[in-house]
């Protein structure tokens, strides 16, 4: 079946490359971005897999190394949330580099949202203006964010937990959530009615996930045009500007 207009996504916000443990093979960087070529993905922010398994500082450097010559990637920061005495470098790298992405790990990297840690590496991220990837629950991470002014994209919202993203998204303008785990019939339109399409971006989680079900559950959503091309292009760039 061949992807219509309707299917078009500017920038898909979770994209990773590398290796991975628990996934049954290692994907590279050539191998996403011939798998994003295909698809109706014009461009993404990606992240190499180094720095959130082995060393932050590296893995930033190589993914800002590896995406310099790719004009349609994005590179992401992370840094390590089990030794956030060392955040402030990372941050300040990946400020020089120019990187306008944090994604944070909380899952792989057992952090809480009462952690100390965790709370030093948002408080930083924040100040210096970054934009957050973030895992995990949104009910248990969104209230510490709240009230700080953060740019935050929940990469995990499941259509269970709707409900209570939407009374989050209500006060925080900053607030938005992936379309990947939306999977009731109607989680993309109650966001576009209770909130609007601004709290939405489109994620796929490639390569560890099909894209063609997420574009194609973007594209049948009972939404107006207007509100889809927000969530598929127009979202990511008001970060990116």
């Amino acid at each position: 079946m061949e992807p219509t207009s309707e299917e078009y996504v500017g920038w898909d916000v979770d994209v990773l490359y590398g290796p991975w443990p628990r996934h049954d093979r290692d994907t590279g960087l050539a191998e996403v971005r011939a798998h994003l070529a295909a698809s109706p993905v014009a461009g993404a922010l990606a992240l190499s897999t180094r720095g959130v398994l082995y060393d932050d500082a590296g893995g930033n450097a190589e993914t800002v190394r590896d995406l310099a010559d790719c004009p349609e990637l994005r590179p992401v920061g992370t840094v390590d949330l089990r030794d956030a005495l060392t955040a402030e470098a990372r941050l300040d790298e990946l400020g020089a580099a120019g990187v306008r992405f944090l994604r944070l790990f909380t899952v792989d990297q057992g952090a809480e949202p009462d952690f100390p840690g965790y709370r030093r590496v948002v408080r930083l991220a924040v100040e210096r203006g970054m934009a957050l990837l973030h895992d995990g629950d949104p009910r248990r991470f969104g209230p510490p964010l709240t009230g700080c002014g953060a740019d935050v994209v929940f990469l995990d919202l499941h259509a269970y937990l709707l409900a209570d993203f939407l009374l989050l998204a209500r006060d925080e303008p900053g607030f938005r959530a992936t379309t990947r785990m939306l999977s009731a019939p109607d989680s993309i339109e109650r966001v576009v009615e209770s909130v609007g399409s601004r709290h939405l971006v489109f994620g796929s989680r490639t390569p560890f996930m099909d894209l063609s079900p997420q574009t194609l559950k973007l594209r049948y959503a009972r939404i107006p045009a207007d509100d889809r091309a927000a969530i598929a292009t127009r979202n990511v760039e008001e970060l990116l500007a």
